[in-house]
């Protein structure tokens, strides 16, 4: 059986150091804000090339941070639009309702699965405030054009970099892009802890200093409140097994890359249509597109090789966005209806890579 993500093998190369790593916390028996949480927000800094990076509890935490922390400097107000791509997981768009802000989505490009610039500037309005990037599926969906409008209309850039840790754009990396960025560490993720994780990071001094009260209860100092805040912040062990993998994320990604330049070199299936690879991209998941997604998922089941979809349903359909089903993203609907994902990872060996695309070509209507 080949398995999508067998985070067993992913992270046995580093089980030795994870193990120190793990005694050295249990060793100096503080839990949460301590050194090794400090050392990791610096080190990870120094990756995504920001001055500030604050631990929090996961990436949505993350996002829901940021956009507060905008709200209590007074930069967003509720009612206040955001823009985001359509097809983004929900979590994105949950830290936006929940902050009182309005999503507005925006179709993505049909090849590049990612947020389609033009179509910003129609998008936007006098309530137009802030976009929130999201590099979907590893993918960097910043581009220059994006930039130029954010600053030309004054809108804020918040990134959604919970797939793309180490991607670039012209040797900037994602999370360093715009204003803000929010990081998952969610296992699953390239650069995945042990449980729960995530991270804002910055250049703005202010706003580091509020999303790092909000997530301590709303405190900046012991035992006075400024906010009504919350219990987010990263605990001690994940920070230790997070800074042990920080070391080796670009030389995961380098695999990454050739899994998917091999299937991108040797697939030739004309019921699916191949991702576009822009921009450096860590292919976090390799994503391709089939009117015939149920079927070419149990044949290849049939194989041993497992597969999932990202996602199966789009978030304005979901039932808790129900009084968005009246809006209609076509593009986004059909990408939710034909993506199928397939395995890729540091650990896939050559011949798992030749199997699956043998599997893929051999695959009949």
């Amino acid at each position: 059986m080949i398995r999508f993500l067998p985070l067993h093998d992913i992270n046995a190369p580093y089980h030795h150091d994870m193990l120190q790593a793990a005694a050295a916390v249990m060793e100096r028996g503080q839990y949460l804000r301590g050194e090794a949480t400090q050392r990791f927000e610096r080190h990870y800094a120094n990756y995504i090339g920001s001055r500030y990076c604050i631990g929090c509890g996961n990436g949505l935490d993350a996002l829901t941070l940021i956009l507060r922390a905008y709200k209590e400097l007074g930069v967003l107000k509720e009612g206040d639009e955001v823009l985001v791509p359509a097809n983004t997981y929900i979590a994105t768009m949950l830290a936006i309702t929940e902050n009182g802000l309005k999503v507005v989505g925006v179709e993505p490009e049909g090849d590049t699965l990612q947020l389609d610039e033009r179509r910003i500037l129609p998008a936007l309005t006098p309530r137009t405030k802030a976009l929130l990037l999201v590099h979907l599926y590893g993918q960097c969906a910043y581009t220059s054009g994006i930039g130029a409008l954010c600053k030309r209309y004054g809108l804020l850039l918040i990134e959604d970099n919970a797939q793309a840790q180490g991607a670039c754009f012209e040797g900037v990396r994602t999370g360093n892009l715009g204003h803000a960025a929010a990081h998952s560490f969610y296992p699953t993720k390239n650069l995945g802890a042990l449980g729960d994780a995530g991270a804002v990071t910055t250049n703005d001094e202010a706003l580091a200093q509020v999303v790092r009260a909000l997530g301590n209860y709303g405190s900046g100092t012991p035992y006075h409140f400024a906010y009504k805040g919350r219990n987010s912040r990263m605990d001690e062990l994940q920070a230790a097994m997070l800074d042990v993998k920080l070391a080796h994320l670009d030389t995961d990604n380098a695999r990454r890359r050739q899994v998917a330049y091999y299937y991108l070199q040797h697939i030739q299936q004309p019921l699916l249509t191949l991702p576009t690879a822009l921009r450096n991209s860590v292919w976090h998941i390799f994503p391709v597109l089939s009117t015939w997604r149920q079927e070419l998922q149990q044949h290849l089941a049939a194989q041993g090789i497992e597969t999932l979809i990202h996602y199966p349903i789009p978030p304005h359909k979901q039932p808790c966005y129900a009084t968005g089903q009246h809006q209609s993203f076509p593009i986004t609907e059909r990408i939710h209806r034909e993506e199928l994902s397939l395995p890729c990872h540091p650990q896939l060996s050559p011949e798992e890579c030749r199997t699956i695309v043998a599997a893929v070509n051999a695959f009949k209507k």
